[in-house]
């Protein structure tokens, strides 16, 4: 019985978040449900964004935007993907990058043999990141990190 009531009392109701957005100073912090997506926290970032008045102005349409886990993350996460499943409660917003299936396409590029996508606006964070890691610090890629 000690049990049961003891999961009563950890269970969630509410979640602050931390959404770094690119381009702005600070993080907008927004509260939500651990059943929400990543897709409903994109959407309250902006609308919380917009409400504050920060600087830059930009669109409020969410479908233009991805999240990840950091701006240094140049994997987007899943929009049906559940906050409570995701593991972290700080995030970074970044214009969503045009993407381009490459084959033989100029302008793409080929990591470890696979398909790349190559985006095509200039600011995007992918596409930054890319290239941060290209510029004269190759050991950022390679680093081993084992104890």
């Amino acid at each position: 019985m000690a049990e049961v009531s003891m999961e009563a009392k950890t269970k969630l109701t509410k979640l602050l978040l931390n959404v770094t957005i690119q381009g702005s100073v600070g993080a907008v912090q927004v509260l939500m449900s651990p059943e929400s997506t990543v897709g409903d926290l994109v959407a309250a970032a902006i609308r919380q964004y917009s409400k504050e008045g920060r600087r830059p102005i930009f669109s409020s349409d969410p479908s233009k935007f991805d999240l990840h886990y950091s701006q240094f993350s140049l994997e987007s996460l899943d929009r049906e993907e559940k906050l409570m499943e995701s593991g972290s409660r700080n995030f970074f917003l970044c214009s969503k990058k045009s993407v381009v299936d490459s084959g033989n396409e100029s302008g793409s590029s080929s990591s470890g043999g696979g398909v790349t996508k190559t985006a095509s606006s200039s600011s995007s964070c992918s596409k930054e990141a890319e290239e941060a890691a290209r510029s004269g610090f190759p050991w950022l890629k390679f680093k081993d990190f084992s104890l």
